[in-house]
């Protein structure tokens, strides 16, 4: 399984995430998520799944809301705001193609 396959319904997205599929609506109508739609049916993949667990950390364990979230990814990546330990950070596709982007750049 690629860890950017979609394969994940949203009641499985929601179990695997202990969060109810309205919340993962929400985050979907905010713009902070993009499930792969097939018909009128949401479907997740691993590195949704990465992704709103950090979403959940800067919300539960940093105090932000869904509006102060969206204004600061605008100025830094979310590893520097939920603070990702390096091992978390190997595995989070959002920071490695990040770093790939700047090496490119270079």
């Amino acid at each position: 399984m690629k860890k950017n396959e979609a394969i994940f319904s949203i009641g499985v997205a929601a179990k695997i995430l202990e969060v109810h599929p309205r919340t993962l609506r929400i985050y979907e109508k905010e713009g902070l998520i993009r499930p792969v739609r097939r018909g009128s049916r949401r479907y997740y993949s691993m590195d949704n799944i990465q992704w709103i667990n950090c979403l959940r950390k800067m919300i539960h364990e940093k105090g932000l809301n869904l509006a102060g979230v969206k204004e600061l990814l605008k100025y830094a990546p979310c590893w520097s705001i939920v603070g990702c330990p390096p091992e978390v950070r190997r595995r989070c596709t959002a920071y490695l193609s990040a770093v790939r982007k700047n090496e490119t750049e270079q």
